[in-house]
């Protein structure tokens, strides 16, 4: 699928669309450059997925990894852009429960976890800078 996001509220549907096709045990990678969108839309998807849209979703930037509880389960939100090795990404436990949602932010830093991927995001800020074009591949 591979679609243009005009604005934030096209993200956050598109966050409610993509938490309603997740299952316990996906991890999903959320690619593209600073400022595409990741976060936003990983936040849209948490926020789904807890059933809270006011829910407080921090970039997890500085602590790695951010933990919630949902209805559908445990989800986890990393952001591995300060891994400063690859091997590190086995502390942060993101394969440890085979029934969490797992996004991650940057995970080409850690090619354990891109072989993981059940679900690929990529986020790219078009030509002019309006929006943002997004592709998801399942695998």
């Amino acid at each position: 699928m591979e679609r243009l996001l005009p604005d934030d509220d096209a993200t956050a549907a598109l966050g409610a669309e993509l938490a309603a096709t997740l299952a316990p045990g996906d991890l999903v990678i959320l690619e593209g450059d600073l400022g595409a969108g990741k976060t936003a839309l990983a936040r849209a998807i948490i926020r789904t997925l807890a059933n809270d849209p006011v829910l407080d979703v921090p970039s997890p930037t500085f602590a790695l990894v951010q933990p919630y509880d949902t209805p559908s389960g445990p989800v986890l939100h990393a952001d591995l852009y300060r891994l400063g090795d690859p091997r590190e990404v086995d502390e942060l436990g993101l394969l440890d429960n085979p029934n969490a949602i797992v996004l991650v932010e940057w995970a080409e830093r850690s090619p354990e976890i891109v072989a993981a991927a059940s679900v690929v995001i990529t986020l790219a800020i078009p030509p002019g800078a309006m929006g943002r074009l997004v592709s998801v591949t399942r695998r």
